[in-house]
């Protein structure tokens, strides 16, 4: 585990004691979930690092931790479809978000250059992100890995020469590697948006809550989409993304996940109760504070 020194305060039975909120995320120190935990939370928090999503959605759901940051979204390669579902067959709720600018560097053992690398190892999406770059070096092949920081760490330890990751200024950091290329995601504004996830809604005052992520699924008829987005519009609720996933059991059958920023809890709860009566199914995934004005 990661081990992060501040401290969270807890109440058990009849005593107090200082104990430390379990997070979950996909990688490890030096990875960008870990960022965000530097970040988002200001209590005292310990880090716990999984392989895969799957892996922090089930040590969640097993009470092993209790919270998970898990990526969502990014501002170049699109949503992270597969994290959508997560979250919602396992029913947990987004507490929080966070928008973490996404710098991609290319790494490797010291003394080396770029024509001296043959292979990169990094994150699909990270190889997404910095497709263009690697067109000028057709020399370097592109290799499918678990965890940005991961392949730091790997090529680190065992003082791997003729490879490179693709990391944070961070990872390199702790690592002990030469940044070989500094900033070599496609589009310079590179940004993924982050949500804290939990398994039962934060108690939070409904005043300082300004956006929702919600699913619902519509007849299968002309306009019930536009019917529903009118709702949306009337009711002063702004959609800021949209998202369809196909329902396994229903060939043709589509679910809408949805994000909305409103300013008035008032006017999003008069929206909700409308859209629930004209959705065939209706579940809401969080309600937390905007992070990012729209």
């Amino acid at each position: 585990f990661i081990n992060i020194n501040f401290k969270y305060k807890s109440r058990c039975k009849h005593r107090d004691f200082f104990m430390k909120k379990s997070v979950a995320i996909q990688g490890i120190e030096g990875s960008f979930h870990y960022i965000v935990t530097q970040t988002y939370f200001e209590e005292s928090v310990e880090v716990r690092p999984y392989l895969s999503f799957g892996e922090v959605v089930d040590s969640l759901v097993s009470k092993d931790t209790d919270v998970a940051v898990m990526a969502l979204e990014n501002s170049i390669a699109g949503s992270i479809i597969p994290n959508y579902a997560y979250i919602d067959d396992q029913n947990l709720y987004i507490t929080g978000e966070y928008f973490l600018e996404i710098q991609h560097n290319l790494m490797a053992l010291r003394g080396q250059e770029i024509s001296d690398i043959k292979e990169v190892f990094s994150h699909p999406m990270a190889l997404l992100q910095c497709k263009s770059f690697f067109k000028q070096y057709p020399h370097i092949k592109l290799i499918e890995d678990t965890d940005t920081a991961e392949v730091a760490k790997r090529i680190s330890n065992g003082q791997v020469r003729g490879v490179a990751a693709i990391a944070s200024v961070e990872a390199a950091t702790i690592f002990d590697l030469d940044i070989l290329a500094q900033s070599i995601q496609t589009i310079r504004q590179n940004e993924t948006r982050f949500v804290i996830v939990e398994r039962a809604p934060s108690k939070t005052n409904a005043k300082s809550i300004n956006k929702a992520s919600v699913k619902f699924l519509l007849d299968h008829k002309r306009g019930s989409l536009a019917a529903m987005l009118n709702v949306m519009s009337d009711c002063n609720l702004n959609l800021t993304k949209i998202q369809s996933l196909p329902k396994i059991d229903t060939p043709w059958k589509y679910a809408f996940f949805v994000d909305i920023t409103f300013e008035t809890y008032a006017d999003y709860e008069k929206g909700k109760a409308i859209m629930e009566i004209m959705a065939e199914e209706f579940k809401i995934l969080g309600e937390y504070k905007n992070a990012k004005k729209q």
